[in-house]
This record gives C-alpha cells, sequence and structure tokens, in this order.
C-alpha cells in the first residue's frame, strides 16, 4: 500500500489557511435528519470532517480520510485506485450506507458495498460521518453507520494547486466560486490526478507467471454547480460532475488467453433542487440522475472486445423532505424513490433488470424538561427510540438490509431471499 508519506508534495501552489480542529457544538451538520441543524442537537454520535482538515492532512484519496474517523477500517489491494471496502464498528462493508450530497452513490446497489476508491478526492469539500443505524431516515444499507460525502463549497474564491511526489504521482487542481450578481453563484472545477503505482503483487497470483508491472492510476475530473436565491426563503440549485477513471492491477494469468488487467470507469451525476426555509416549515425537492459504465479489459485488445466486462447501472432518485418546528422540537417526513436500472451483461447477467423503491419515513423530536424524546418510524417497519439526558446518550435503533440489486437480478436464483434486520445497541456516557 502506498504510505501517506510517500505522497507529500514536493512543490505547492496553493496557500491555505491555518487550520483549527472542528470541535465546535455549533457545526451544521445535514445528515442526521436531511436538514441543517446544530451538532449538539443531533443525539447520534457524529464526526464532520472539514476541507481544511483535508488540505492539512494531505489526502491524496477518499480513504485516506476515512481511516482518520473512529470506528472505520478500510480494505484495499493495493494503492491508488485499487479495489477498496469500508467496514464500521465491526459491520460488514454492505451495511455501510455511502451518499454523496445525500443521494446513494450509484453502483453501490451492484455489488452491495461501496467503493471510494474511485471517488476523486477534489469533489470532496466536507464528509459528515453518523455512526450506529440510520435505516428511519435513509431505509437499506445503514446499519453500520453513514458517510455522507458533500461537495457543495462554502467559500468564493479560486484555488489553483499542483503536486509531485514518489512513483511519478502528480496532481493538478483548479476550481473557482464567484458571485453573479447578489442572488446567484457558480461554482467550477476541474481536476487531474496520476500516479504511475507500484507492483500490487511482486510475484503474480497465478502460481505460473508473474505479471510483474505497476498497477497504476489515472483520473480525470469535472465539476460544475449554478445556486440562485429567489427570495430569503425560497432558493434553487443545479450541479453536475463527472469523472473518467483507469486503473490498473494485478489478474489471472491463463497462457493464450486475454488477460484483464486494467479497469476503466466513466461515472457521471447530475442533480436539481428547489428549497424552502421558512421560521417554522423547511422543504426541499430533490432529483438526482447518475449513469455509471465500469470496464474491465485487456488493453491489447481493448474494452469493446468480446473478452472484455461492461457493468454499467443507471440510478433516478428523487427526494422530498420536510421539517415543522412544533414547540421545544420539530417533526419531519419525507418521501424517497428510486430507480436502478442495468444493462444486458452486468454482473454476469444476460437480461438487463431495473428495481423500483419507494419509501416514507416520519421523525418526531421534543425536549422534555433536561431530556429529549426521539422517534423515527418508517414504511420499512425500521425505527429507533433515542432518549437523552445531558452528558449521556443511549440510543437504540434497528435498522434493515435489503437484497442487492445482483442477486435481483440472478434468474437461476431459486431460493427465497429475504432481507434481514440488525439491532445496533449503544450507550455513551
Amino acid at each position: 500500500m502506498i504510505k501517506k508519506a510517500s505522497l507529500l508534495t514536493a512543490c505547492s501552489v496553493t496557500a491555505f489557511s491555518a487550520w483549527a480542529q472542528d470541535t465546535s457544538p455549533d457545526t451544521l451538520v445535514v445528515t442526521a435528519n436531511r436538514f441543517e441543524q446544530p451538532r449538539s442537537t443531533v443525539l447520534a454520535p457524529t464526526t464532520v470532517v472539514t476541507r481544511q482538515d483535508i488540505d492539512r492532512w494531505q489526502s491524496t484519496s477518499v480513504n485516506d480520510v476515512l481511516r482518520r474517523l473512529p470506528g472505520v477500517d478500510i480494505t484495499q489491494n493495493g494503492g491508488s485506485g485499487q479495489l477498496s471496502s469500508i467496514f464500521i464498528r465491526g459491520t460488514n462493508a454492505s451495511h455501510v450506507l455511502v451518499l454523496i450530497d445525500g443521494v446513494r452513490l450509484n453502483l453501490a446497489g451492484v455489488s452491495g458495498s461501496a467503493d471510494l476508491s474511485q471517488f476523486p478526492i477534489a469533489l470532496v469539500q466536507r464528509v459528515e460521518y453518523i455512526r450506529g443505524p440510520r435505516s428511519a431516515v435513509y431505509g437499506s444499507d445503514a446499519i453500520g453507520g453513514v458517510v455522507n460525502i458533500i461537495t457543495t463549497r462554502d467559500e468564493p474564491g479560486t484555488e489553483i494547486s499542483a503536486g509531485w511526489g514518489s512513483n511519478s504521482y502528480q496532481n493538478y487542481d483548479v476550481s473557482t466560486q464567484q458571485q453573479l450578481g447578489d442572488k446567484t453563484r457558480v461554482t467550477l472545477l476541474g481536476d487531474y490526478a496520476h500516479t504511475h503505482g507500484y507492483d500490487v503483487v511482486a510475484y503474480g497470483n497465478t502460481g505460473t507467471q508473474a505479471q510483474t508491472d505497476n498497477d497504476g492510476f489515472l483520473s480525470k475530473t469535472l465539476y460544475g454547480a449554478l445556486e440562485h436565491n429567489f427570495t430569503d426563503a425560497w432558493s434553487g440549485f443545479v450541479r453536475g460532475y463527472g469523472y473518467d477513471n483507469r486503473t490498473n492491477y494485478d489478474a489471472y494469468y491463463s497462457p493464450g488467453s486475454p488477460l484483464l488487467d486494467t479497469r476503466k470507469l466513466y461515472s457521471q451525476s447530475w442533480d436539481a433542487g428547489l428549497r424552502y426555509n421558512g421560521e417554522l416549515i423547511k422543504s426541499q425537492l430533490i432529483t438526482s440522475y447518475s449513469h455509471s459504465k465500469d470496464y474491465n479489459y485487456d488493453p491489447h485488445y481493448g474494452r469493446y472486445d468480446s473478452s472484455a466486462t461492461l457493468d454499467e447501472m443507471k440510478q433516478y432518485t428523487v427526494q422530498w423532505a420536510n421539517n415543522v418546528t412544533v414547540g421545544h422540537g420539530n417533526i419531519g417526513a419525507g418521501v424517497d424513490w428510486q430507480k436502478q436500472t442495468t444493462t444486458p451483461g452486468t454482473g454476469y447477467v444476460e437480461d438487463g433488470y431495473d428495481q423500483r423503491n419507494t419509501g416514507i419515513y416520519l421523525t418526531g423530536l421534543q425536549q422534555v424538561g433536561d431530556f429529549t424524546l426521539k422517534a423515527q418510524p418508517a414504511a420499512t417497519i425500521t425505527h429507533s427510540l433515542v432518549v437523552m439526558e445531558p452528558g449521556k446518550r443511549v440510543p437504540v435503533g434497528n435498522s434493515s438490509k435489503a437484497i442487492v440489486l445482483s442477486l435481483l437480478m440472478a434468474r437461476r436464483t431459486r431460493h427465497l431471499i429475504l432481507g434481514n434486520c440488525m439491532v445496533s445497541t449503544e450507550i455513551r456516557i
């Protein structure tokens, strides 16, 4: 695995402001209940990582950031871009829900787990990490915890950076956010990262001939966002980003057969939303579309050869969330709709399939004296109940795991497959 010290930049043209660890209880988070609220009012254990933290750590990948979070373990098959898995508090990799700006990461539905080695670190402006079950708010997979990667930039200005390191590592990044009038702002970003890497399996994993080559990684990223405030209460946004990655890895070698040792991933995501932020009522409607094409192929034959494999998925999402302040608490309710579509050949299944999910949720938070009571029933029969007093937290929650799309697509499966329900209990004093 590439050591962090080996990727320290030798040259940088970016000036960063002084860094201070984010420990303020007034830091706003959105992941807990989908609306901004001070971290001190979030009952679940929450950690927030800012862009200043990432720059100070000189992290070169999302996995580098997540390794620093409590209760998180990362496994990876090598250096940059190599296949990785996330484990939170001892749960399986498929029991971690990864969100990008509040929307499920595309392609996680095929394998059942998220591989963040491919997600560009340049897009990450903030990470909100909640430990413990959150299925009542987000549905399936939120058993060990929720990782929400936020790409929205907070501060205006322009930044240009360049970095170099060992294994021919190089990174070039330019980003800008400009105000257009009093009510509109535009954000643009471009990033290029490349490393020759090293030989992941020096002696091969075939038992015969070693594949003695460097396993490198190349990533190109573009991002754009437009935000507009119509009135003091109404605002809207349109956002899009895409990345083109190439990863080399060691694969099984059979003499006379194509050697599939190269991965090519194209991914694009678009979302738009409308928000209302009143004194007592908050509401937001967000639609999202993402499309990913994941090739594995022999570069001597190309990714369109019959020996190559292609996993392609399109994901459509609609979220409507509402929050009403009532007394010393609030009530939240919303509806989520999601459609995932695969092309023939995805997951080694001949036919293409699509899956649709609709869920509703209801949350309630009320302060009674020195206690804060919270309940979260959901349509999927998941729930959590939390009772908190000053200095003490006793969260108890149930969370569910639905069938992943790869299992639903398996036509030859004749057995009854059901999701499971896991209970996570935590006492924190």
